[in-house]
């Protein structure tokens, strides 16, 4: 449905309900006929709900079917509560039905709307993408819930509960359903801060639902406490709107538009999340706490939800406290990856040209003799040329294996560019021209490719720290030298800066 034709239907169908609105309120009909225009009206409203969501979702698949399924259960349960609310009001004459199923059904509605919420969440974002974090949200939910317990129980609810709700089932009725609208009111307007998806029409339309139907259901209790055995229709107006607002919900267009929230939104939305479940458990614990020092006493049950409670926030610190040690391990290999690829070649996995200058200045800075040797893969464009830049990069990696293999484990490969590779060795070590021609030497044996066999030789400059104070540009500079000293001579030649040639005997 687009937007335009959703703003009609919206309009058409709240001046529906304000018509139904005041002509039960206004007292033109009879109290009976009234209450059987109210719950009957609700009822329609339900049963179109349950329509719409029962077709959005078989129209769609993924996350998109799921939570509407959730939904379409949700609007199923209500549509049962009415209609066992209606016989037995209407039907059997019962005021208030507790013995039929329509504590049970009002009950399930927004349970099973939180469901759908938290299926909604999950899939539009990765922050619910594990098992770990499906679990914190789920006892982040039961401690805001026990908090708002607690807190309501000493402040207002025990005397509503004494007063009608003896029994479960009015305790379901007059307590537990407006509660379970607030907390699913909360989780909408939490997750809103964060998910793009719950800030859609359908979740505006659900959460404003959840807010009617609270707000009579607090009335409605409220009520019963001081002793009403008559609910006046007014009290129905919430009831009246919740039903229409979630057929509202069930056509209301989602927005297909991809937003980026910007860096402080998602910081105070992650900051709200993160509060979310303590905030309620600091007013509760104040307001315990003023209570006890004002001589107020606890009760059993206030003292076992309120350990229970407490129970729940150890359980969520020892998930947080999980988090972090594995967030902390993520970073750590993190930092770990992007400084092998900030200093390692990503074609052949040796060491790049940073790191090897990194390494060389360190080397002349200590005591210990350095050599560098500057290694120039001849005849490599011809490769490239005749077989592909794919061939000449299984050659490069070949030529990378062979020169680690050929010099010391604590001595440094590195690839300066292109065909161009660099071995730095420290310490003490064989003569320059020995370290050379065993280069050569690993060098001069075929390379076998998928495509074939390639003979590869090098030219090699070596240098070495003669005197104290060179620098590592020097050292490199010299190396170079070296090695274009033996490109002129031909290939598979070994030149020392300052020595005569070394050549690799042909096979």
């Amino acid at each position: 449905m687009t937007l335009r034709r959703f703003s009609v239907l919206a309009v058409a169908a709240c001046a529906l309900l304000t018509g139904v609105v005041v002509l039960v309120v206004s007292g033109v009909l009879e109290r009976s006929t009234s209450v059987a225009v109210d719950k009957f009206s609700q009822l329609v409203a339900a049963v179109a709900a349950l329509v719409c969501y029962w077709r959005a979702a078989l129209r769609r698949q993924g996350t998109a079917r799921r939570w509407r399924m959730w939904l379409v259960a949700a609007t199923a349960s209500l549509v049962l509560g009415l209609g066992a609310w209606i016989w037995g009001q209407v039907f059997l004459g019962v005021p208030m039905p507790t013995s039929t199923l329509a504590p049970l059904g009002f009950l399930l509605v927004p349970c099973l709307a939180l469901g759908g919420v938290m299926v909604l969440a999950h899939g539009s974002s990765g922050s619910l993408t594990d098992h770990r974090s499906r679990v914190v949200l789920v006892l982040d939910g039961l401690i805001v819930v026990g908090s708002l317990f607690v807190l309501t129980w000493v402040s207002a609810l025990e005397s509503m509960v004494r007063a009608w709700a003896t029994t479960g089932v009015g305790f379901a009725t007059v307590v537990a359903h407006p509660a379970a609208y607030l907390v699913l009111l909360v989780v909408l307007l939490v997750l809103s801060w964060t998910h793009r998806a719950v800030r859609q029409l359908p979740m505006l339309f659900l959460a404003l639902a959840a807010l009617a139907q609270s707000a009579s259901g607090w009335v409605f209790a409220y009520l019963v406490s001081q002793g009403v055995t008559t609910i006046p229709t007014a009290a129905d107006i919430g009831f009246m709107a919740s039903p229409v607002l979630l057929f509202l919900s069930s056509v209301a267009p989602g927005s297909p538009r991809r937003e980026r929230l910007p860096a402080d939104r998602l910081r105070a939305g992650e900051l709200l999340h993160l509060l979310a479940p303590y905030l309620p458990l600091l007013v509760t614990g104040l307001f315990v706490v003023v209570g006890t020092a004002t001589g107020v006493r606890l009760n059993p049950l206030e003292v076992y939800v309120g350990l229970g409670v407490v129970g729940l926030v150890i359980a969520r610190q020892l998930f947080t406290l999980i988090d972090n040690v594995r967030l902390l391990e993520q970073l750590k290999d993190s930092r770990e990856r992007l400084r092998h690829q900030a200093y390692h070649d990503p074609l052949t996995g040796v060491a790049n040209r940073a790191l090897f200058r990194e390494r060389l200045t360190a080397a002349l800075a200590g005591p210990e003799p350095v050599v560098v040797l500057f290694i120039d893969v001849d005849g490599f464009k011809d490769v490239n040329d005749n077989f592909g830049h794919a061939e000449g990069d299984e050659v490069l990696r070949i030529v990378a294996q062979r020169l680690q293999r050929c010099v010391r484990h604590e001595d440094t490969v590195a690839r300066l560019g292109g065909d161009e590779f660099g071995v730095l060795v420290e310490g003490r070590a064989p003569a320059p021209e020995e370290i050379g021609e065993r280069v050569l030497e690993a060098l001069r044996s075929p390379h076998r490719t998928r495509s074939g066999e390639h003979l590869i030789r090098a030219s090699v400059g070596i240098s070495h720290s003669a005197r104290s104070g060179t620098s590592a540009d020097e050292l490199l500079g010299s190396a170079d030298a070296a090695m274009y000293t033996a490109k002129r001579l031909g290939k598979g030649v070994v030149v020392v800066h300052g020595a005569e040639p070394v050549e690799a005997e042909l096979t």
